[in-house]
């Protein structure tokens, strides 16, 4: 079975501010996020990067053969460390670019991300774009040049969504008004929060879809094997359809808590859905939708302690 991430954080440094608050890296693995010392990383990864060569060999433990790396303002601008991964690990990766949505006239950044660095993806972290001070909507008239210009050119987006139903006319507008570009919901339109359905069905127009990314974390007081996860996978593969549907992960930060593969093989071991929709939730899905070509056959290797 082919098995692709379709959402995935990587970073070289993470010093950034976000709403006034910062977040930058503490030693064993830690931030200071938002006024909060918590465990970002796993602990072994001691020096607070979040680099493509430790994630390959957590996606090769986990015979993972491909992942979308996605962006995040609580990360920082990592595009130009995105660009470098793409250069040096295109076959296994399909990075996003991000824009600085919060600042004036960002338009200008975007449109030198996708022309000439040629990023084929672009992340909007849209539950960020309100803060104490300022909201960005969806609809405005320079996010409408941006989505005008990633339609012509075959631009992806990834985006993610405040908790229910908040962004769904904005983003609904934005499918109206290009319904050729292809738009990637998040973090499953956090099915914990009211009013999650709505996302969901923006899945019924023609060229929008969504991914998991996280749903182990939105479950995690369940821990292993999230049985309310599966529930609402089944959920919305009886709504939208297995075809609009793919796996994520939110590495790195859901493995804090449970191994990378853990973060999927409660969905293969499951007796809700089918052998047909594993297969197309894990990895067909994306690999069709990203263009990933000439994946790598990852044979599984025997632990020590087996």
């Amino acid at each position: 079975m082919t098995i692709i991430d379709a959402h995935s954080h990587l970073w070289y440094r993470q010093d950034t501010t976000w709403n006034g608050q910062k977040i930058s890296p503490l030693p064993n693995g830690r931030s200071m996020f938002l006024g909060e010392e918590v465990q970002m990383l796993p602990p072994f990864m001691i020096d607070g990067h979040n680099t493509a060569e430790v994630f390959l060999s957590n996606m090769n433990y986990a015979q993972v053969q491909a992942a979308v790396v996605v962006q995040e303002f609580i990360d920082g601008l990592q595009n130009k460390y995105l660009k470098w991964v793409q250069e040096h690990y295109g076959d296994r990766f399909f990075v996003c670019g991000m824009a600085d949505y919060l600042r004036p006239e960002f338009f200008a950044q975007a449109d030198d991300l996708i022309r000439k660095k040629q990023f084929r993806g672009m992340a909007i972290p849209g539950h960020r774009l309100i803060t104490d001070t300022q909201r960005v909507f969806l609809n405005s008239d320079e996010m409408m040049r941006m989505f005008h210009l990633m339609e012509q050119l075959g631009v992806l987006l990834s985006i993610t969504l405040i908790d229910g139903d908040h962004q769904v006319g904005e983003l609904r507008e934005v499918i109206q008004e290009c319904p050729r570009l292809k738009v990637v919901i998040g973090h499953f339109g956090m099915p914990v929060a009211e009013g999650w359905e709505s996302q969901l069905r923006l899945c019924l127009n023609e060229n929008v879809y969504m991914e998991s990314g996280g749903i182990t974390w939105l479950y995690n007081s369940e821990f292993y094997p999230f049985p309310t996860a599966i529930k609402v996978i089944r959920q919305a593969i009886d709504t939208v359809g297995v075809g609009k549907l793919m796996w994520g992960s939110d590495y790195p930060r859901t493995i804090t808590a449970i191994t990378y593969r853990m973060s999927y093989d409660f969905i293969s071991k499951s007796t809700l859905l089918t052998d047909d929709e594993k297969t197309a939730f894990l990895g067909a899905n994306a690999e069709r939708l990203y263009g990933f070509k000439n994946l790598p056959e990852l044979p599984y290797i025997k632990n020590m302690s087996e």
